[in-house]
């Protein structure tokens, strides 16, 4: 039954590896591409996707389940990179987000479509995501990612410097002022943001190929431990929180457990490349979440 989920991402990052090997793209194909994606197709898609979501979804109490699962394991991931496997302080941050950051967009609606028949939990996840995880990650990368030497000044001027954070507050700041963006400009952002995803599993496999020693792969335990995070633990968390804390009901426990059992977004790969910081850990963990996910999913759907 997921296997249609799972499929194209299989596909758009199998595309990616044949290309790298048959050097169509040429030598800096992934980064030409990997910049695309984070400071125009990315930008666009959630400018637009946040833009016409009203922040009244982001509040509920599903959300606060998730957002509980969601916060433990990025913790825990970060510490766990630093105190048990040496990481330094911008791979921690890398290591949190793929614990606990949600491939919520391409996998989760078809996923929710598939499983639950209904994908209007995609929304608030996304927008929890987007306007307080990716901020808090990135905001973290920009200061110990290689630059903490920057000033106050520097790190409160962020968000004008972020195409990501720029693009979330725009696209927040529509929404909250209910204003209906003219036609034109929702066209064109809706073509430039579809091609984000694609473009980020094609550059994903393109760093597949042709991996210079240095780079290496991320020491089997530590990915272990990651995606037994993300896959196992953050939806039992998740589900913890909202059983017993919040006491929801079974319906909204199924839907909080099997959002928080997504894989690792790319995402994670495009922030780690954009940073130079975390990119071997990141692609690796995207890679076997997505793999292992496909069985985890299927046990959530199944008990619940």
């Amino acid at each position: 039954m997921l296997f249609s989920a799972f499929a194209p991402i299989w596909a758009l990052t199998g595309v990616g590896y044949l290309v790298a090997r048959r050097g169509l793209l040429g030598p800096h194909a992934e980064t030409v591409l990997g910049r695309f994606v984070f400071h125009v197709a990315m930008p666009a898609a959630l400018f637009t996707m946040i833009a016409r979501t009203p922040l009244e979804r982001f509040a509920n109490a599903s959300v606060l389940a998730f957002a509980a699962g969601t916060a433990l394991m990025m913790g825990l991931g970060a510490v766990l990179a630093g105190v048990v496997f040496g990481r330094g302080r911008g791979e921690r941050t890398v290591g949190g987000m793929a614990a606990g950051y949600v491939n919520s967009a391409n996998l989760g609606i078809p996923v929710a479509l598939q499983v639950l028949g209904d994908a209007t939990f995609v929304a608030p996840v996304v927008l929890l995501q987007v306007l307080v995880v990716t901020p808090v990650a990135l905001t973290l990368l920009d200061a110990e990612g290689g630059r903490s030497g920057r000033r106050v000044r520097d790190l409160l001027a962020l968000p004008l410097r972020n195409p990501i954070l720029l693009a979330a507050g725009l696209g927040a700041a529509v929404s909250a002022l209910h204003w209906r963006l003219p036609v034109e400009l929702a066209r064109s952002c809706e073509l430039l943001g579809g091609a984000g995803v694609p473009t980020a599993l094609v550059a994903l496999g393109l760093s597949l190929h042709g991996r210079p020693p240095a780079e290496g792969r991320t020491p089997p335990a530590e990915l272990c431990v990651l995606v037994t995070l993300k896959t196992v633990l953050q939806p039992l968390a998740a589900y913890a929180v909202g059983h017993w804390l919040l006491h929801l009901p079974a319906g909204q426990l199924r839907t909080v457990a099997l959002f928080s059992a997504l894989p690792t977004a790319q995402n994670v790969y495009t922030y780690a490349r954009e940073y130079g910081v975390g990119k071997v850990l990141a692609r690796d963990a995207v890679l076997w979440s997505t793999l292992t996910s496909m069985a985890t999913l299927s046990v959530v759907s199944w008990l619940l």
